[in-house]
């Protein structure tokens, strides 16, 4: 099998379905909607792929997808993604940035999650950005992971 493409991530909302638990468990364990369940299950025992997802948390902002969270209930509202876009930027921009290549993004999420991604957006520098508004949009998902030669 090819290598996976080098600077290429992904990057998912949070969901409201989460798993039931009472102890820190990854983000990419407790968000149980969107293409959360298929993306932990491709990415099974690929460590070093899961350290290129992460997802945009209502309530955190920008999250890695093996960051310990405990289950929340916090909807994304247009003044919400206005309060967390200033702190999603540059934690972003360090992420793509220590990829020492041009990145790519897939970004699967709803519109409003856009707000978050704004200021990368207007980057002159930003990266190749492929977006799918349905966060259940898992075919279309895997299908850019099929082209980056992701497992």
């Amino acid at each position: 099998m090819t290598a996976p493409l080098p600077g290429t991530f992904v990057l998912a909302g949070c969901s409201r379905r989460k798993t039931s638990t009472n102890v820190p468990v990854t983000a990419l364990e407790l968000y149980a909607g969107g293409i959360a369940p298929q993306l932990r299950h491709r990415l099974s025992g690929h460590h070093e792929l899961r350290r290129r997802v992460y997802f945009l948390s209502a309530r955190h902002g920008l999250v890695a997808a093996d960051t310990p969270l405990l289950p929340y209930d916090q909807a994304l509202t247009i003044s919400r993604a206005g309060e967390l876009r200033a702190s999603v930027h540059p934690q972003l921009r360090r992420h793509l940035d220590a990829a020492g290549t041009s990145a790519r993004l897939l970004v699967v999420a709803e519109p409003l999650y856009l707000v978050l991604l704004a200021d990368l957006l207007a980057d002159k520098d930003r990266p190749l950005i492929t977006w799918i508004p349905d966060p259940r949009g898992w075919s279309s998902a895997a299908a850019v992971l099929d082209d980056w030669n992701w497992p």
